[in-house]
């Protein structure tokens, strides 16, 4: 007799405890998970806009916090746009300070010269930028700022893809094979089930084979012909990420047996014989539980070992912690692929597999709450964020999401309990649906001819080996829709497929907005920094709106003075938009030949953040997606050059919020 389903979310206090639990986990664990601000250029060597007397014999960079540099991530271009570096990037960094330099040229020539940069940043979002300086006295130049840029293009788009498709990968088999071994053992033999973990399998090793290739010009030249290039190549086996995922593929290889075995010799021993097969059969679970643990532990370490986890504070405890959350996330969303494919495609499933998925369900969102918390208080969000910029809006319709999907699980959790109530109140009326099922079968195969008349067919096909096979494959066809049509009758299984096949649905849509989340500029946090400079960023006050300034200027040379208008929209920190208009002491629009401008945080010794606007009309020049990172009182360097030779900057400090 089946036992009822345990009564999980039946109390209404344990209900709201759970949805809300579950909903601050969500929000903390995305805030969380790409608060961490990117990569910033916080200072070179010579700086930006810089007049030196001889030619330096390098180039160094120093940013905020750890990047991934490629051979072609640093260039140096003369006047007349060819390269002046030697081509090979080192690495300066000492004492927590991150470094790179390049080699100049020998006897480089006097005149402006342009260094452009592009690298991947440890939360593996793109960067890039580029400033000047002069050797001996400013000119005419006619660089021009590599295309290329990181993590951009054709490259950026099929990385981002086959990351994505690396998580969906690593969800079916985690939480297939999860499902099969925990909640179903019968499930080993179902070959839809097989095929689902086999499917992550092959998914999870081809998305990192690409990741692989990818990677070099993913953080390098932008091109994919340099995917198969040996040289880029083993300079990303020698990086973090790199070795990542080459641990990833030999897990892989490890967890190809596991699911041999588990398809194989675990499949085989569905029905102990014996004893002894019964105390083989418990051995061989045991092995598989302790092994296939191992082995989803490892391939998920291998994503904390190269993100986030892995920097910042506590990384000894806060690996642990993401590991934990990506096997949860594993097993509730694969577990329930699993469970749904094994309800529409399965011939039946019993109750009590179900009701155990829906106890491993409900502790996979404990665990992620609980470590998505920790995550929280370990690099915590802005919640002003959360109004101000696109990302705290696309958080917010996450949110939304979890919320009805958790509504949705609760109500799956009835249609469980209803299965178990009316498998034990109903056992006499389902023997009596298969025997009438077993008649119509019967009837089928044409028993109205009598017993005499079966008898003596029988006798034919013993005869008849080819007429006996058919005539099986005819009972199996037989048997499997019988009982399709008992599994199809049962309104509480289909009451309970179409609430997984919606969760399903939404669980896609949850992942769908996960993925535009990774790509978006996370709303900025400065509590870290403010713990180490006595909280200045954070008491900022926010501005009203848009920032606008207004500046005199004068160059020294014909034509060389006037007013600067400068707008900052939204004025806050993260990405916004900046206009320059120029105008001549007549107030008409003055066309210079260049402006540039920079920002500068100097209690945290932030900067200059060079900022290159392009020209959009007479006097007016723009610049999209202008990287603010955090708030606070920021010095505007304008710098404006009205001839070849005659140029001026002009500052202002600008309060952002």
């Amino acid at each position: 007799m089946t036992a009822t389903a345990p009564r999980f979310g039946s109390a209404p206090l344990v209900r709201l405890l759970l949805v809300t639990t579950v909903l601050l986990g969500t929000v903390f664990t995305v805030l969380s998970g790409t608060a961490s601000a990117h990569a910033a250029l916080t200072g070179s060597t010579p700086e930006d806009g810089a007049v030196v007397a001889t030619a330096p014999k390098d180039i160094s960079l120093t940013f905020s916090e750890q990047v991934a540099m490629g051979d072609n991530s640093i260039r140096v271009l003369d006047p007349s746009n060819k390269r002046a570096d030697a081509g090979k990037i080192r690495d300066l960094s000492s004492g927590g300070t991150v470094t790179y330099g390049i080699d100049l040229h020998p006897g480089l020539p006097d005149g402006t010269y342009t260094v452009a940069w592009q690298a991947v940043s440890a939360d593996s979002h793109p960067i890039s930028g580029a400033f000047t300086f002069s050797i001996g006295a400013p000119s005419k130049t006619t660089a021009t700022v590599p295309t290329e840029e990181a993590g951009g293009g054709l490259v950026g788009v099929l990385y981002d893809i086959a990351r994505y498709i690396s998580y969906a990968g690593f969800i079916l088999l985690i939480g297939g094979a999860a499902f099969v071994l925990g909640c179903w053992p019968r499930g080993a033999s179902v070959r839809p089930l097989q095929r689902l973990v086999v499917q992550g399998w092959l998914t999870l090793t081809a998305a990192t084979l690409a990741l692989l290739l990818l990677r070099s010009p993913y953080t390098g030249s932008g091109k994919l012909g340099d995917a198969f290039d040996l040289g880029g190549l083993q300079d990303v086996l020698a990086t973090k990420t790199g070795a990542a995922l080459v641990s990833r593929l030999l897990l892989l290889g490890a967890a190809a047996l596991f699911v041999a075995v588990l398809f194989g010799a675990y499949a085989k021993r569905e029905t102990p014989r014996d004893e002894e097969e019964s105390k083989e059969r418990k051995d061989l679970t045991f092995g598989l539980a302790v092994g296939g643990t191992v082995v989803a532990a490892g391939i998920a370490g291998t994503w904390a070992l190269a993100e986030h986890a892995s920097t910042g504070i506590q990384t000894g405890l806060a690996m642990p912690v993401d590991v934990l959350h990506l096997l949860a996330m594993a097993t509730w969303l694969g577990g329930l692929t699993a469970l749904l494919v094994a309800l529409y495609r399965a011939p039946s499933i019993e109750n009590a597999a179900v009701r155990r998925f829906s106890r491993i369900a409900f502790i996979s969102v404990v665990v992620l709450a609980a470590t998505g918390l920790y995550q929280s208080w370990r690099q915590v969000g802005s919640w002003s964020a959360l109004w101000g910029t696109s990302y705290g809006q696309l958080l917010l319709v996450k949110v939304g999401l979890v919320a009805v999907l958790v509504g949705i699980a609760w109500f799956s959790r009835r249609w469980t309990e209803r299965l178990g109530q009316r498998a034990e109140a109903g056992t006499g009326q389902g023997a009596g649906a298969e025997n009438e099922s077993k008649a119509e079968a019967e009837a089928a195969t044409g028993s109205e001819t009598g017993s005499g008349t079966e008898t003596a067919a029988a006798t034919t096909v013993v005869g008849d080996s080819e007429r006996a096979t058919q005539l099986a494959r005819q009972k199996a066809a037989l048997a499997s829709a019988r009982q399709k049509r008992i599994r199809d009758a049962d309104p509480g299984r289909i009451g309970l497929r179409r609430s997984i096949l919606a969760e399903a649905g939404v669980a896609v849509l949850l992942l769908a907005v996960t993925t535009v989340l990774t790509s978006t500029e996370p709303g900025r946090t400065a509590e870290q920094e403010a713990g180490a400079t006595g909280g200045t960023a954070a008491t900022a006050p926010a501005t009203e709106g848009p920032v606008a300034l207004t500046l005199p200027f004068d160059t020294g040379g014909e034509n060389g003075d006037g007013t600067v208008r400068i707008t900052l929209d939204p004025g806050r920190s993260g990405s916004n938009e900046m206009h320059i208009y120029v105008d001549g002491p007549d107030g008409q629009p003055l066309d210079v030949p260049e402006v540039k401008a920079a920002f500068t945080l100097t209690a945290q010794q932030i900067g200059p953040l060079p900022i290159t606007p392009e020209h959009f009309a007479p006097g007016h020049w723009s610049a999209d997606a202008v990287q603010i990172p955090m708030p606070g009182d920021w010095q505007l360097q304008l710098t404006i050059r009205t001839s070849d030779i005659d140029q001026t900057t002009v500052d202002k400090n600008v309060k952002i919020g």
